[in-house]
Formats: structure tokens, sequence, C-alpha cells
């Protein structure tokens, strides 16, 4: 071996070694002793370029391990070879190949050296010009140290290394199965469905291993509508006619009414994205592993969650390693973000700001909705039973509550703030598990709105203004669906924006934009013995203890009313709602149990208003029935004596001011007004309303702040508005 380096040295003196590969062109001799590996070139002095060497030492292939040849090939017998000098690169002109010789003298022909493996790697060189330097030639070409050091990410240059012993031949199968046919055998169903790559696949271990790296490096293309095609189309539906299409969530979901003349129908379709057999399977098997990638991912908000989630499926699908378009990665994105964070099969219906309710009465039946235009629909979505269960326990969980066999039935409010009421299984709902969702906008209805559906006239809302600032209490009664909650948020916007608020509900609805407000939520019971239970007698109690102004309660049904009735008398003012169709049944259900008000406590009620659910020209419409004020008690009858204010024409669909307002009297009197001034005030508020109107402002900050600045500096806003008062 020193005889070897020191002609080598002798060839190359002068110039310092780098490379282990070398051109050669000449004569070789090469000798064989007691399994020892040499290779002994003679090259003429006019060639230049360099050659490979790599000699070994194997007296027994069991006492000296394979990994000691590679080792002393890397550190000792790597020699690199300096650039060409002009001088030297003129001598020849003809292109030669070098090749590159690796000899092994193994008595055990099973315990095969790697090097042979990879011998065709190795000898991969590519042709070099004589008097040019090429870019190829600078950079080292590639070899065993390469590809060891490219698969160093997963250390498996250090686990290739142990593992090519002959005693060790097993762990080094076990290890290539382990890198390659892990990822081979999870998708040979997912290969067969896609067409046959005609393609030659690589052989060897390394250059699968290659391959991998190479897409793993590889980043997927972004999907493009315009490039890719878009993700959802509709064709029709033989038999129905398309009424109205438009998107809930683009570009993944559209909706088309469709109606059915055989059965004089109509149908709320949902179309989203279709998938192929392929897709489909490809989408489960990504289901399946976020399940075990997502249980250690800390999530702290919503915006986390579509993060992360998006990242770990681009991941997953990378990991594959197989030809997915970016169509269906973006189809895999959008079921992923659809079923993981969002609200299922019933994502497009929530995404519908036309939809009011959205119900399921059972498994196997459509998914049934209330449409704003097209009343009481059935769609196209429909839920299996073991389905339908599941969802039901995972809406509980998400809205923080508990449903089981033994508590079948819950009310709740939803992450987005809208009310659900579910139940589960087959022993209390005979067609399976059910689920009614009462959709509320994120944004809250403001006045404005109010008076562009007609539900309330200008006039109307600006004596509500001036009633409610003035602490004047009103409750809000009406059937099922008439907007008494909707119109009771609403109307808070007229509270004064300082003042102290606090709102007690069963389940979570109004959405105020005051800084001074305590919502209040009742809470059911830990325990079978009904400990912990905190109701609405309870939030009322404690609510009084801390000084309120307005004390906004979201339904009276029980003896909570006469606590409310007190804090009426007392001074504290509040707005509730009760179901109730006119003033005379509001007022029964208030005196008699389980509410049991004293008559002599109702006088302290101000303001009752009766809403409906109507129809208007063949419609439905929700309308103000009556403006009404209690005034007293008859001392005659003891009859409550009330006085109409407005009332509804149903003929030319319009409000008109019935009767003279005590509380707007009482209000004057109060504030040191005449006759004339409550009436400009009046007038100044519906103008303002009016403007609002009128120039389509329906911006819920901006409607709250011109409310806020008149109260505080009037002439100001009427100045900006260009509003005469």
């Amino acid at each position: 071996m020193v005889q070897i380096e020191k002609k080598l040295e002798g060839k190359v003196s002068g110039r310092p070694s780098a490379a282990l590969f070398e051109s050669k062109k000449g004569k070789k001799r090469k000798g064989i002793k007691k399994g020892r590996v040499f290779s002994e070139e003679i090259t003429s002095e006019k060639e230049t370029k360099p050659s490979i060497e790599i000699s070994s030492n194997i007296d027994n292939p069991v006492e000296k391990p394979i990994e000691k040849a590679i080792e002393e090939g890397e550190n000792n017998k790597i020699i690199f070879l300096p650039e060409k000098t002009e001088s030297e690169t003129t001598t020849s002109e003809e292109e030669t190949k070098p090749p590159a010789e690796i000899r092994s003298n193994i008595d055990n022909p099973i315990e095969k050296s790697a090097f042979e493996e990879h011998e065709n790697e190795i000898n991969t060189i590519p042709e070099q010009k004589e008097g040019k330097s090429t870019p190829e030639e600078k950079r080292p070409l590639e070899g065993m140290d390469s590809i060891m050091k490219r698969l160093e990410v997963d250390k498996t240059r250090d686990l290739i290394k142990e593992q090519m012993t002959p005693e060790k031949q097993a762990v080094y199968d076990i290890m290539e199965d382990k890198l390659v046919s892990d990822i081979e055998t999870r998708l040979k169903k997912l290969k067969e469905i896609q067409s046959p790559d005609k393609s030659e696949k690589p052989k060897t271990f390394v250059e699968r291993i290659k391959l991998l790296l190479t897409k793993e490096e590889g980043e997927k293309e972004s999907y493009d509508p315009s490039t890719h095609g878009p993700l959802v189309t509709f064709e029709g539906i033989k038999g129905y006619n398309e009424l109205e299409r438009y998107w809930v969530n683009e570009p993944y979901a559209l909706v088309v009414i469709l109606f059915n003349p055989e059965k004089n129908t109509n149908v709320y379709y949902v179309v989203e994205p279709k998938l192929s057999d392929f897709d489909d399977l490809f989408l489960r098997e990504i289901k399946d592993r976020l399940k075990d990638v997502l249980l250690f991912e800390d999530i702290k908000n919503d915006e986390d969650k579509d993060k992360i989630l998006t990242d770990k499926v681009k991941r997953l699908v990378k990991e594959y390693s197989i030809d997915i378009s970016p169509l269906t990665t973006e189809k895999i994105l959008y079921f992923t973000r659809r079923d993981f964070i969002k609200f299922g099969k019933i994502d497009p219906l929530m995404h519908d700001d036309r939809i009011e309710d959205v119900s399921a009465n059972g498994f196997g039946v459509p998914i049934y909705l209330y449409h704003k235009k097209y009343t009481n629909l059935a769609t196209n979505v429909i839920y299996r039973e073991d389905e339908l269960d599941s969802y039901v326990i995972r809406l509980a969980q998400r809205c923080g509550k508990h449903i089981s066999v033994a508590e079948p039935m819950i009310d709740a409010t939803m992450p987005d703030g809208s009310r659900i009421q579910m139940t589960l299984g087959t022993t209390i709902t005979t067609h399976g598990a059910t689920f009614t969702i009462r959709k509320f906008s994120e944004v809250p209805i403001t006045p404005v709105d109010l008076i562009n559906w007609n539900t309330f006239s200008a006039e109307e809302m600006a004596y509500l203004w001036i009633c409610i600032e003035n602490n004047k209490s009103l409750i809000y009664a009406g059937g099922t669906a008439s907007g008494k909650t909707s119109s009771l948020n609403a109307v808070s916007l007229f509270i004064p924006w300082q003042a102290k608020i606090i709102s007690l509900e069963d389940t979570r609805e109004l959405k105020l934009p005051h800084p001074n407000w305590i919502p209040g939520v009742t809470r059911d019971s830990f325990t079978a013995d009904g400990k912990g239970t905190i109701d609405m007698y309870d939030l009322l109690k404690a609510a009084l203890r801390q000084r309120p102004e307005f004390l906004l309660v979201g339904e009276v049904r029980g003896k909570e009313a006469l606590t409310l009735f007190q804090a009426m008398s007392t001074g504290h003012t509040t707005f509730s709602t009760m179901h109730a169709d006119s003033v005379s049944s509001a007022i029964h259900r208030l005196e008699n149990p389980p509410i049991s008000v004293p008559r002599t406590m109702i006088q302290a009620l101000n303001i009752i208003s009766i809403q409906s659910q109507t129809y208007v020209k063949g419609k439905r419409a929700r309308r103000n029935m009556k403006l009404v004020e209690i005034t007293d008690i008859d001392p005659t009858t003891r009859n409550l004596r009330t006085n109409d204010i407005f009332a509804w024409d149903a003929l030319t669909d319009k409000f008109n001011r019935v009767g003279e307002s005590k509380a707007l009297n009482e209000i004057t009197i109060r504030r040191g007004w005449n006759v004339g001034d409550m009436k400009k005030e009046l007038m100044n508020r519906q103008k303002i309303l009016e403007f609002m109107v009128n120039n389509k402002i329906s911006d819920f900050n901006a409607i709250a702040t011109i409310i806020h600045d008149y109260q505080v500096t009037p002439e100001k806003v009427l100045k900006k508005l260009l509003i005469s008062g």
C-alpha cells in the first residue's frame, strides 16, 4: 500500500489533492494478491486527465469489514487533481471516458460488497473535451460520497455504514424496506386506480431513494382556476327546472334552486367539488393520517386551525410522492377543512345568508331549511344513522355541552352565535338524532335593517329611540320566529353608549357594541342532584346587586319575571321578550302562573311591541303589528288600560300613528321641553334614520357611531349630514 501511495505521489507531484475521480488513457496493470485488490496505472506525460483509484485491503470479509474499506477510500485514498492549465490542455484533443474500477475479492458470493450494487452509478461519468473547462469538470462527479451526503438528512448514511457487514445483511434488508416499501405498500391501491406509468422504474435502492428525495424537494403547483379549471360544475338534473343559482362559498360550493313540475316543489341543491374514485380513496387516507398527526398540535385560535391543517395536508400529500394535480390537492384541502374545522356536510348551508333555520329530522331524511325567498325547502344533504349520531355528538362538544343516551336532549349556542337544539338516538325522537339550528348573522341587526325590511317605520323607530334614551321599559311579544330577539338587539343601539348594561339569557343571542356591558348566561348542573345550576332567577338576583342602568332579559317565562318587574318598579330600565300574540294575551300570561306578576306591578312596564310573521302580497314577512303603552289601572273594573300608539295597516302595508303617547308626555315634562321641542326631537331622529336608509348606510359600526354622536352632540351630527334641525 505504501508503494502504491509513493507512485501516485510521484505522478501528481506539485499538485494538491482534491478529488476521487481521474480520467485516464493508457495501459493498465492489475495484480491480485491474497484477497488484496489493487490497480496500477501507467499514463503518458501528455495525458493530464485524473484517474480514479480505490484500494481496499480485505483479507477476510468477516474479520475486516467492508465499511473499513470505505473509510480508507474516503479518508486516505481520495485525491482530487486541480484544473488543467492552458499548456496542459493543448496536448490532446481526443475525447475519453475515464473508467472507474472497483474490485473486491470476497470468497462468499452472497456476502457481496455494497460497492458492486452501485457500480453503475459511480461509473456514470460525463464525457469531457480537452482544452475546455466546463462547469461539469469543476463540480465533483456523483459518486458514493455525494450520494451519502444527500442521504444524511434522515441519517441513512450511518445506517448503511453499520449494515454493510455480512453479519448484518438482514438488518440492511429491513432498512431498505423501512425507507421504501412502507410508502409503496400504502399506495398500492392508489396506484392501481391511477393510469399505469410506462416510464422505467428505478431498480436499485439508491435510485429509489434519489427519486423520493427529488419529489420531496419539488414544490407543488398552486391551484389556479384559469389554468386548472373550476372546482365545481353543475349541468342540471333531468326533470327539474333551474330557478336560481348563487355562490355560498366561492369557488368551493354553490347552491342551485330547482323546481320539480311533477311534484310542484322546490329543491335546495348543494353543489360541491366532485371526487373521483381515486380522489375519494386518497381523501379517506389523508383523513386517517390527520387524526394521528393533529393529536400533538397546540392550537390556540381558529386562524391557527386553518393554517396548521392546510400545512399538514400539504405535507402528507407531499410524503406520498405520487403525481397529484393541483385541482385534486385543492379538493382534498376543501373537504378536510370542511370536515375538521367547519360544519361538515351542512357547511354550505351555514355559509348561506339567505337561510334562517336548518333542520335535521332524522337519518335517511333530507335536511330541511327555511329560505328567506323560497320559505321551506328540502335539500340534497342526507345523513346515515351512525353518521348523524356522530355529528350530533360532535356539534354538542363544539358548543361546550355534553349529550349522551342518559341526557339525550340539549339546547346550546354554536361558535358562530347560532342557537341549536339537539336530540340523540331514537329513544325520544323515533326517526333518529335531530338538530335544529336558528342562524344568526355575525353582524348584528340594526334599526336601519328593520326599516329597510319594513318591519318598523322610521317614525316608529324614532319614537322607540327617544323612549329608550329616556329609560322607558319595553317588552317584545310575538309568536315563534316573529323577530322578537332581532328587534330587541336592534333597538339596544339606542341605549346611551356609556350606560351600564347587563344581559341575561339561556342561550347567548344578544350582541351589543357598548363597552360597559356584562353578558350573563345560565348554566346547567354538573351533578345528578342538581347542584351547581345557575338559572335565570339566580342571574337576575346577582345582576340587581351590580347597579345596572339597563337590564336585558332574553325571555321571561317563570319566577324570574316577578323579580324583573320588581326591578322595573325600583327604577331599572328593562327590555325583554315573551311569547304572546296580542296585548291581552301578554298581560294574561304575566298575571297567571307560572309567572304570576301582580297587576299593580305590570304598570311599571311602559311599552309592549306586538310582532308577527304574516303575509304581504303572498309572501311571508315580519311586521310590528302594534306599539302599545300601558297607562294605568281602571279604578272601577281594576283592568289595565292600554293605549295604541302605532298600528300596521295590512291593506297598504304602512304604519299609522293612532294615539297620543303618555310616555312622550312624561319625557317632555322631565326634560323641560315644550310640545314643539318634542316634535322637533322626533323629527330630527326620524330624518337621521331616513338619511341612513336612503344613502344605504348598512355598516353596523357606522350606524352605531351616528346614533352615539347624536346623543352627545346633536347639532354637529345634523350639520354633517346636512339635515335642517
